[in-house]
Protein backbone atom coordinates (compact mmCIF):
# COMPACT_ATOMS: atom_id res chain seq x y z
CA UNK A 1 0.00 0.00 0.00
CA UNK A 2 1.27 3.46 -1.18
CA UNK A 3 1.24 6.36 1.44
CA UNK A 4 -1.22 8.40 -0.43
CA UNK A 5 -3.74 5.56 -0.39
CA UNK A 6 -2.76 4.93 2.99
CA UNK A 7 -3.51 8.94 4.35
CA UNK A 8 -6.77 8.44 2.58
CA UNK A 9 -8.23 5.95 4.78
CA UNK A 10 -8.09 7.57 8.23
CA UNK A 11 -12.03 8.23 8.53
CA UNK A 12 -12.39 4.12 7.07
CA UNK A 13 -15.55 2.74 9.19
CA UNK A 14 -18.16 0.42 8.54
CA UNK A 15 -18.32 -1.62 5.35
CA UNK A 16 -15.09 0.14 4.39
CA UNK A 17 -13.32 -0.77 6.89
CA UNK A 18 -14.81 -4.15 6.65
CA UNK A 19 -13.38 -4.44 3.22
CA UNK A 20 -10.05 -2.55 4.29
CA UNK A 21 -9.97 -5.59 7.51
CA UNK A 22 -10.36 -8.54 4.51
CA UNK A 23 -7.72 -7.32 2.78
CA UNK A 24 -5.01 -7.34 5.38
CA UNK A 25 -6.33 -10.72 6.16
CA UNK A 26 -5.76 -11.73 2.80
CA UNK A 27 -2.30 -10.52 3.04
CA UNK A 28 -2.19 -12.21 6.56
CA UNK A 29 -2.55 -15.34 5.10
CA UNK A 30 -0.21 -14.94 1.77
CA UNK A 31 2.31 -15.07 3.75
CA UNK A 32 1.86 -16.17 7.30
CA UNK A 33 -0.66 -18.85 6.44
CA UNK A 34 -2.92 -20.13 9.37
CA UNK A 35 -0.24 -19.80 12.03
CA UNK A 36 -0.55 -17.27 15.13
CA UNK A 37 2.13 -16.95 17.14
CA UNK A 38 3.44 -15.95 20.55
CA UNK A 39 6.60 -16.34 22.95
CA UNK A 40 6.43 -17.71 26.62
CA UNK A 41 8.24 -15.25 28.46
CA UNK A 42 9.38 -13.87 31.98
CA UNK A 43 9.21 -10.30 32.03
CA UNK A 44 11.97 -8.81 34.92
CA UNK A 45 12.48 -4.82 34.94
CA UNK A 46 15.59 -4.25 35.67
CA UNK A 47 14.93 -0.66 36.57
CA UNK A 48 12.07 1.46 36.48
CA UNK A 49 13.96 4.32 36.65
CA UNK A 50 14.69 6.68 33.55
CA UNK A 51 15.41 10.02 32.66
CA UNK A 52 12.93 10.50 30.15
CA UNK A 53 9.43 11.21 31.88
CA UNK A 54 6.45 10.19 29.38
CA UNK A 55 2.73 11.15 30.50
CA UNK A 56 1.81 8.40 29.88
CA UNK A 57 3.80 6.05 31.69
CA UNK A 58 3.29 4.27 34.66
CA UNK A 59 6.29 2.11 34.51
CA UNK A 60 8.62 4.75 35.51
CA UNK A 61 9.44 5.79 39.33
CA UNK A 62 10.95 8.77 40.62
CA UNK A 63 14.63 7.88 42.60
CA UNK A 64 11.90 9.47 45.48
CA UNK A 65 9.83 6.78 44.95
CA UNK A 66 9.48 3.89 47.56
CA UNK A 67 9.48 1.65 44.79
CA UNK A 68 12.22 2.93 43.22
CA UNK A 69 15.08 0.63 42.43
CA UNK A 70 17.39 -1.63 40.29
CA UNK A 71 16.83 -5.45 40.59
CA UNK A 72 20.63 -7.28 41.88
CA UNK A 73 21.47 -10.57 40.21
CA UNK A 74 20.22 -12.49 42.92
CA UNK A 75 16.85 -11.21 41.96
CA UNK A 76 17.26 -11.48 38.08
CA UNK A 77 17.82 -14.79 38.75
CA UNK A 78 15.50 -16.19 40.94
CA UNK A 79 12.90 -14.40 38.30
CA UNK A 80 14.38 -16.27 35.44
CA UNK A 81 14.65 -19.62 37.18
CA UNK A 82 10.90 -18.94 38.06
CA UNK A 83 10.01 -18.89 34.64
CA UNK A 84 12.16 -21.39 33.33
CA UNK A 85 10.15 -23.84 35.64
CA UNK A 86 6.75 -22.51 34.06
CA UNK A 87 7.94 -23.69 30.27
CA UNK A 88 9.18 -19.79 29.41
CA UNK A 89 11.88 -19.65 26.57
CA UNK A 90 12.31 -16.03 26.23
CA UNK A 91 13.36 -13.27 29.07
CA UNK A 92 12.56 -9.58 28.38
CA UNK A 93 14.68 -7.40 29.94
CA UNK A 94 12.36 -4.14 30.08
CA UNK A 95 14.16 -0.85 31.76
CA UNK A 96 14.18 2.87 31.74
CA UNK A 97 16.70 5.01 30.08
CA UNK A 98 19.57 6.33 31.36
CA UNK A 99 18.63 7.47 34.32
CA UNK A 100 22.16 7.64 35.83
CA UNK A 101 22.56 10.14 33.63
CA UNK A 102 19.50 12.45 35.24
CA UNK A 103 19.48 11.60 38.83
CA UNK A 104 22.53 11.34 41.01
CA UNK A 105 20.57 8.55 43.23
CA UNK A 106 20.41 6.27 40.16
CA UNK A 107 24.27 6.83 39.39
CA UNK A 108 24.61 5.76 43.57
CA UNK A 109 22.76 2.60 43.24
CA UNK A 110 24.87 1.65 39.84
CA UNK A 111 27.76 2.39 41.98
CA UNK A 112 27.12 0.43 44.36
CA UNK A 113 26.38 -2.79 41.71
CA UNK A 114 29.53 -2.30 40.36
CA UNK A 115 28.59 -0.25 36.99
CA UNK A 116 28.77 3.16 35.54
CA UNK A 117 25.83 2.68 33.11
CA UNK A 118 22.82 0.70 33.56
CA UNK A 119 23.73 -0.78 30.11
CA UNK A 120 26.78 -2.29 31.03
CA UNK A 121 24.56 -3.54 34.10
CA UNK A 122 22.29 -5.09 31.37
CA UNK A 123 25.18 -6.97 29.48
CA UNK A 124 26.28 -8.62 32.46
CA UNK A 125 22.68 -9.77 33.67
CA UNK A 126 21.83 -10.97 30.28
CA UNK A 127 25.40 -13.22 30.40
CA UNK A 128 24.50 -14.44 33.92
CA UNK A 129 21.10 -15.40 32.27
CA UNK A 130 22.98 -17.57 29.40
CA UNK A 131 25.19 -19.02 32.01
CA UNK A 132 22.89 -20.20 34.69
CA UNK A 133 19.21 -20.57 32.65
CA UNK A 134 17.87 -22.01 28.85
CA UNK A 135 16.20 -18.53 28.68
CA UNK A 136 17.57 -15.94 25.38
CA UNK A 137 17.68 -12.59 26.49
CA UNK A 138 15.35 -10.33 24.54
CA UNK A 139 16.67 -6.36 25.33
CA UNK A 140 13.88 -3.18 25.95
CA UNK A 141 16.65 -0.81 26.11
CA UNK A 142 15.25 2.27 24.35
CA UNK A 143 17.54 4.33 22.10
CA UNK A 144 21.28 2.92 21.37
CA UNK A 145 24.80 4.16 20.72
CA UNK A 146 26.95 1.84 18.08
CA UNK A 147 29.45 0.77 21.09
CA UNK A 148 26.15 -0.88 23.16
CA UNK A 149 24.77 -2.11 20.27
CA UNK A 150 27.58 -4.21 19.79
CA UNK A 151 28.27 -4.99 23.90
CA UNK A 152 24.62 -6.55 24.25
CA UNK A 153 24.68 -8.02 20.95
CA UNK A 154 26.78 -11.07 21.99
CA UNK A 155 24.64 -11.52 24.93
CA UNK A 156 21.03 -10.92 23.66
CA UNK A 157 19.06 -13.03 21.09
CA UNK A 158 17.07 -10.13 19.90
CA UNK A 159 16.76 -6.74 20.94
CA UNK A 160 13.36 -4.08 21.05
CA UNK A 161 12.53 -0.40 21.15
CA UNK A 162 8.82 1.11 20.09
CA UNK A 163 9.75 3.75 18.01
CA UNK A 164 6.13 5.01 19.11
CA UNK A 165 6.00 7.98 16.10
CA UNK A 166 7.76 10.18 14.39
CA UNK A 167 5.66 13.16 15.70
CA UNK A 168 7.55 16.08 16.44
CA UNK A 169 4.93 17.92 17.81
CA UNK A 170 4.56 15.57 20.57
CA UNK A 171 7.88 16.34 22.54
CA UNK A 172 6.75 20.12 22.60
CA UNK A 173 5.62 22.05 25.91
CA UNK A 174 2.27 20.29 27.15
CA UNK A 175 2.79 17.52 24.74
CA UNK A 176 3.77 13.51 26.00
CA UNK A 177 7.54 13.48 25.22
CA UNK A 178 7.87 17.24 26.13
CA UNK A 179 12.24 17.20 27.52
CA UNK A 180 12.35 13.20 27.38
CA UNK A 181 15.77 13.07 25.08
CA UNK A 182 15.83 9.99 24.39
CA UNK A 183 11.67 10.21 22.66
CA UNK A 184 13.06 12.61 19.96
CA UNK A 185 12.45 10.84 16.35
CA UNK A 186 15.66 11.39 15.35
CA UNK A 187 17.31 9.25 18.11
CA UNK A 188 14.37 6.55 17.62
CA UNK A 189 15.47 6.41 14.15
CA UNK A 190 19.07 6.23 14.41
CA UNK A 191 18.64 3.45 16.84
CA UNK A 192 16.59 1.38 14.21
CA UNK A 193 19.42 2.79 11.33
CA UNK A 194 22.34 1.72 13.52
CA UNK A 195 20.87 -2.06 14.69
CA UNK A 196 19.87 -2.84 11.13
CA UNK A 197 23.36 -1.95 10.24
CA UNK A 198 24.90 -4.57 12.46
CA UNK A 199 22.01 -7.41 11.92
CA UNK A 200 19.66 -7.23 14.97
CA UNK A 201 16.66 -8.84 15.22
CA UNK A 202 14.65 -5.93 15.80
CA UNK A 203 11.05 -5.33 17.32
CA UNK A 204 9.64 -1.62 16.92
CA UNK A 205 6.11 -0.37 16.88
CA UNK A 206 3.63 2.39 17.32
CA UNK A 207 1.92 3.67 20.48
CA UNK A 208 -1.14 5.32 18.97
CA UNK A 209 -3.79 7.73 20.75
CA UNK A 210 -1.23 9.83 22.70
CA UNK A 211 -2.10 12.99 20.36
CA UNK A 212 -0.31 12.16 17.40
CA UNK A 213 -2.57 12.34 13.83
CA UNK A 214 -3.75 9.63 11.70
CA UNK A 215 -1.07 11.08 9.04
CA UNK A 216 1.99 11.15 11.48
CA UNK A 217 0.66 7.28 12.59
CA UNK A 218 1.09 6.55 8.50
CA UNK A 219 4.54 8.50 8.50
CA UNK A 220 5.62 6.52 11.03
CA UNK A 221 4.57 3.09 9.60
CA UNK A 222 6.30 4.05 6.46
CA UNK A 223 9.70 5.14 8.52
CA UNK A 224 10.02 1.23 10.21
CA UNK A 225 9.32 -0.08 6.55
CA UNK A 226 12.15 2.12 5.05
CA UNK A 227 14.91 1.24 7.40
CA UNK A 228 13.48 -2.54 6.83
CA UNK A 229 13.62 -2.27 3.41
CA UNK A 230 17.58 -0.89 3.89
CA UNK A 231 18.68 -3.46 6.95
CA UNK A 232 16.20 -6.23 6.71
CA UNK A 233 15.83 -6.52 10.61
CA UNK A 234 12.51 -5.72 11.52
CA UNK A 235 11.30 -9.01 12.97
CA UNK A 236 7.61 -7.46 13.97
CA UNK A 237 5.67 -4.37 14.51
CA UNK A 238 3.37 -3.52 17.60
CA UNK A 239 0.70 -1.61 17.72
CA UNK A 240 -0.39 -0.73 20.63
CA UNK A 241 -2.70 1.48 22.04
CA UNK A 242 -2.80 4.27 24.78
CA UNK A 243 -4.23 3.22 28.00
CA UNK A 244 -6.04 5.43 30.24
CA UNK A 245 -3.81 4.90 34.25
CA UNK A 246 -4.43 6.41 37.70
CA UNK A 247 -1.99 8.40 38.44
CA UNK A 248 -0.43 9.12 34.79
CA UNK A 249 -0.25 13.30 33.17
CA UNK A 250 -2.82 11.61 30.30
CA UNK A 251 -5.04 10.03 32.79
CA UNK A 252 -7.94 11.99 31.62
CA UNK A 253 -6.84 11.83 27.94
CA UNK A 254 -9.10 9.31 26.05
CA UNK A 255 -8.35 6.27 24.51
CA UNK A 256 -8.35 5.42 21.12
CA UNK A 257 -11.87 3.14 19.97
CA UNK A 258 -11.72 -0.51 18.82
CA UNK A 259 -12.24 1.36 15.06
CA UNK A 260 -8.87 2.97 15.38
CA UNK A 261 -6.78 -0.09 16.25
CA UNK A 262 -8.18 -1.91 13.55
CA UNK A 263 -8.11 0.61 11.24
CA UNK A 264 -4.13 1.19 11.84
CA UNK A 265 -3.43 -2.55 12.12
CA UNK A 266 -5.28 -3.33 8.42
CA UNK A 267 -3.06 -0.41 7.54
CA UNK A 268 0.30 -1.53 8.80
CA UNK A 269 -0.10 -4.76 7.50
CA UNK A 270 -0.64 -3.37 3.95
CA UNK A 271 2.02 -0.95 3.95
CA UNK A 272 4.57 -2.97 5.98
CA UNK A 273 6.54 -5.39 4.02
CA UNK A 274 5.07 -9.00 4.46
CA UNK A 275 7.66 -11.08 5.83
CA UNK A 276 7.59 -8.07 9.27
CA UNK A 277 5.07 -9.83 11.76
CA UNK A 278 2.15 -7.75 12.84
CA UNK A 279 1.54 -7.92 16.65
CA UNK A 280 -1.00 -6.62 19.08
CA UNK A 281 -1.07 -6.84 22.48
CA UNK A 282 -3.60 -9.46 24.16
CA UNK A 283 -4.06 -8.01 27.46
CA UNK A 284 -5.12 -4.80 26.24
CA UNK A 285 -8.08 -5.61 24.97
CA UNK A 286 -10.84 -8.87 24.89
CA UNK A 287 -11.60 -8.56 21.13
CA UNK A 288 -8.99 -11.11 20.07
CA UNK A 289 -10.67 -12.12 17.31
CA UNK A 290 -11.38 -8.48 15.37
CA UNK A 291 -7.76 -8.21 15.87
CA UNK A 292 -6.78 -11.07 13.89
CA UNK A 293 -9.33 -9.68 11.15
CA UNK A 294 -7.78 -7.02 10.87
CA UNK A 295 -4.01 -9.00 9.96
CA UNK A 296 -2.19 -9.50 12.73
CA UNK A 297 -0.11 -12.77 13.25
CA UNK A 298 1.20 -12.67 16.79
CA UNK A 299 0.30 -12.22 20.28
CA UNK A 300 3.89 -10.83 21.23
CA UNK A 301 5.07 -12.14 24.76
CA UNK A 302 3.01 -13.42 27.24
CA UNK A 303 4.30 -14.41 30.80
CA UNK A 304 2.33 -17.18 32.90
CA UNK A 305 4.61 -15.94 35.68
CA UNK A 306 5.04 -12.04 35.64
CA UNK A 307 2.51 -9.21 35.77
CA UNK A 308 2.94 -6.73 32.59
CA UNK A 309 5.23 -3.90 34.24
CA UNK A 310 4.19 -1.41 31.46
CA UNK A 311 0.05 -2.07 31.75
CA UNK A 312 0.10 -3.18 35.33
CA UNK A 313 -3.71 -3.35 35.23
CA UNK A 314 -4.30 -6.10 32.69
CA UNK A 315 -3.70 -9.09 33.39
CA UNK A 316 -2.01 -11.53 30.56
CA UNK A 317 -4.63 -13.83 29.06
CA UNK A 318 -3.83 -17.85 29.97
CA UNK A 319 -2.53 -19.14 26.91
CA UNK A 320 -5.02 -21.77 26.51
CA UNK A 321 -7.93 -18.76 26.44
CA UNK A 322 -6.13 -17.28 24.04
CA UNK A 323 -5.40 -20.53 22.08
CA UNK A 324 -9.29 -21.02 21.90
CA UNK A 325 -9.68 -17.50 20.78
CA UNK A 326 -6.85 -18.09 17.83
CA UNK A 327 -8.79 -21.50 17.10
CA UNK A 328 -12.42 -19.89 16.89
CA UNK A 329 -11.01 -17.68 14.08
CA UNK A 330 -10.36 -20.36 11.90
CA UNK A 331 -5.91 -19.81 13.27
CA UNK A 332 -3.66 -22.25 15.11
CA UNK A 333 -1.29 -20.94 17.76
CA UNK A 334 1.75 -21.80 17.97
CA UNK A 335 4.92 -21.08 20.50
CA UNK A 336 8.08 -19.27 18.61
CA UNK A 337 11.28 -18.13 20.36
CA UNK A 338 12.39 -14.50 20.69
CA UNK A 339 13.83 -14.89 17.16
CA UNK A 340 11.50 -15.67 13.88
CA UNK A 341 12.71 -18.78 12.03
CA UNK A 342 13.33 -16.53 9.05
CA UNK A 343 15.92 -14.97 11.09
CA UNK A 344 17.20 -18.04 12.67
CA UNK A 345 17.81 -19.37 8.86
CA UNK A 346 19.98 -16.55 8.21
CA UNK A 347 21.97 -17.03 11.71
CA UNK A 348 25.15 -15.94 10.28
CA UNK A 349 23.82 -12.44 9.70
CA UNK A 350 21.39 -11.64 12.54
CA UNK A 351 23.39 -13.87 15.19
CA UNK A 352 25.87 -13.98 17.38
CA UNK A 353 28.34 -17.12 16.71
CA UNK A 354 27.95 -17.62 20.32
CA UNK A 355 24.40 -18.03 20.68
CA UNK A 356 23.80 -19.84 17.07
CA UNK A 357 24.03 -23.38 18.52
CA UNK A 358 21.88 -23.15 21.92
CA UNK A 359 19.02 -21.56 19.47
CA UNK A 360 18.99 -23.48 17.02
CA UNK A 361 19.04 -26.68 19.52
CA UNK A 362 15.71 -24.94 20.86
CA UNK A 363 14.00 -24.65 17.43
CA UNK A 364 12.43 -27.55 15.60
CA UNK A 365 12.71 -27.79 11.77
CA UNK A 366 10.05 -25.21 11.09
CA UNK A 367 11.99 -22.86 12.80
CA UNK A 368 9.61 -22.46 16.08
CA UNK A 369 9.59 -23.88 19.52
CA UNK A 370 10.67 -26.87 19.62
CA UNK A 371 9.11 -27.76 22.90
CA UNK A 372 5.68 -26.19 22.36
CA UNK A 373 3.36 -24.89 25.75
CA UNK A 374 -0.19 -24.06 24.88
CA UNK A 375 -1.46 -24.20 28.14
CA UNK A 376 -0.15 -24.13 31.64
CA UNK A 377 3.11 -26.01 31.89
Amino acid sequence: MQISEAYALGDASGERLEALMARATAARAAHWGDTVTYSRKVFVPLTNMCRDTCTYCSFVKLPSHPEANYMTPEQVLATARAGEAQGCKELLFSLGERPELRYPEAAAALAKLGYKTTNEYLRDMCALVLEETSLLPHVNAGTLNDDEIDMLRPVSASMGMMLETVSRRLTRKGMPHYACPDKTPVQRLRTLERTGERGVPFTTGLLIGIGETWEEQVDSLAAINAAHAKHGHIQEVIIQNFQQKPGIGMEHHPEPGLEDMLRTLAVARLMLAPEISLQAPPNLSARHIEYLKAGMNDWGGISPVTVDFINPDHAWPEIDRLAASTAKAGLKLQERLTIYPDFLQRSEQFLDPSLTRRISEMARADGLARNQCLGAA
